[in-house]
């Protein structure tokens, strides 16, 4: 870290903000914000600008019901005024799932929430709530605490199995831009090894699924670091175990996933491979019309990669172990422990290529863009003058990014939040098809203009 005393061009938002993206994700899901009036507008054109344009949604966006904390509730405490826009909110909005979620104001004046909703609870209404000020963390910090106030208030304890259920998490809604299209291609490949998905966010989950989380024969996280606070909540309440593995982006990534999967449900090895090699036969016939013209135009590319710990460690491995590209610099952008920073430098150091990127951890954007620049200069001095090294190149990050890609003269393609400059709806990167989509997305970026 440098002696700045500030973080430019961060790539999240508080755990409010992650947790309200992560309720309107939720089948009918309604959150009520206990917060001052500014919270939820400002997430809400945050998460507009930086998900593809997405925002909204059943109860999202500037819909959702908030207490509007002023200075009298600051003063003499706000636990009323959550408990008339609770009955209020009940009265006027037709939700499958109620969540309170706190805001830094309304906890640092220690308003009791728990002792406003649990009397509803009580009473049969599917309220929870969640502790969410913003100082607890970043987005990725709301989207487990949601998570985790779902496993204990809202899903039943049960000591019955159902075989063959799981539960899906480590991919945030909102927060990754490509959430639903990456939930939903993961899903579908877990449902051909006949399993029942449980992945709480997609247009095939509903309330009633997500009710018996409890039951789950595993909890699947697709992150190394997403979701692992409600893996082990889940495991502690619901006696659940939990498996983590990277996001499964190509063909390479979604193999080593699906084997994992199987070992873990001990489910039989020839099914297993079956479906993996069915997937990777029609994988690389839809992939080889492209060859030739991927020789021909000189398509390779030297990478860097910049993003959140999913898509800078799926995308670096899959440029570098399926499309060929050459990975220099991995940076990831969230705030990490030393543990989980090993842990992710380790996946890429055990990269099949054989290649090592520069692998940097910073939460500031410009000092980002400044090591990446100053790696480049220091690579190029380091050949002779009839060589010139690292080019043509490509950057992979957020729109935040563009700037650096013209510094390096390289395309540029807009893949983790926040993503600006493309629409999102149901497009995704994850499994054998998203790997096929990522290509076409990154030859098109070259090719644009021809």
């Amino acid at each position: 870290m440098n002696d700045r005393s500030f973080i430019e061009r961060p790539r999240y938002t508080c755990a409010l903000g992650g947790a309200m993206a992560t309720v309107t994700a939720l089948p009918q899901g309604i959150p009520i914000v206990h917060a001052p009036p500014g919270c939820a507008g400002n997430f809400a054109w945050t998460q507009a600008g930086g998900c593809g344009l997405q925002v909204g949604g059943y109860c999202g966006g500037l819909s959702m019901p908030g207490s509007n904390v002023q200075e009298r509730e600051v003063v003499f405490g706000g636990a009323d005024r959550l408990e008339e826009e609770i009955k209020n909110t009940l009265d006027i909005m037709q939700g499958d799932i109620y969540v309170v979620l706190t805001s830094c104001v309304t906890e640092v004046i220690g308003d009791d929430v728990g002792a406003v909703v649990r009397p509803l609870q009580e009473g049969g209404t599917p309220i929870i709530f969640a502790e969410t000020g913003g100082f607890r963390g970043n987005s990725y910090e709301g989207y487990d605490q949601v998570l985790k106030s779902v496993l204990r208030d809202f899903a039943p304890k049960t000591d019955h199995k159902q075989p063959g259920l799981v539960n899906l998490w480590g991919v945030t809604p909102n927060i990754d831009p490509f959430w639903r299209g990456n939930l939903t291609a993961i899903r579908t490949l877990l449902e051909k090894l006949g399993l029942t998905v449980n992945s709480f966010f997609t247009d095939r989950d509903s309330i009633d699924e997500i009710r018996r989380a409890g039951s789950a024969e595993l909890n699947i996280v697709v992150s190394d670091v997403f979701g692992q606070g409600a893996a082990e909540m889940g495991q502690q309440i619901h006696g659940t175990p939990f498996i983590a593995s990277p996001l499964p982006i190509g063909p390479t990534a979604t193999d080593s996933f699906l084997r994992h999967v199987g070992g873990a449900l001990k489910i039989d090895s020839p099914l297993v491979e079956e479906l993996i090699y069915k997937e990777n036969q029609r994988y690389y016939k839809l992939l080889e019309p492209l060859t030739d013209c991927f020789n021909d135009m000189d398509l390779q590319r030297y990478v860097v990669v910049i993003g959140d710990a999913n898509y800078t460690i799926g995308i670096t491995r899959f440029l570098s172990e399926d499309l060929g590209w050459l990975p220099e610099v991995a940076a990831i952008t969230d705030i990490l422990d030393e543990c989980q920073q090993e842990r992710l430098a380790g996946r890429l150091t055990a990269l099949e290529s054989g290649l090592t990127p520069k692998l940097i951890f910073h939460t500031d954007g410009g000092e980002i863009r400044r090591q990446v620049v100053e790696h480049w200069a220091q690579r190029r001095s380091e050949t002779g003058k009839y060589i010139h090294s690292l080019s043509p190149a490509f950057v992979v990050g957020s729109s935040l990014d563009r700037e650096l890609a013209k510094d390096l003269g390289a395309a540029h393609l807009s893949v983790s939040f926040p993503v600006a400059n493309r629409a999102v709806i149901n497009r995704g990167y994850t499994g054998y098809d998203g790997g096929l989509t990522l290509i076409e997305d990154l030859i098109s970026s070259i090719i644009t203009g021809r």
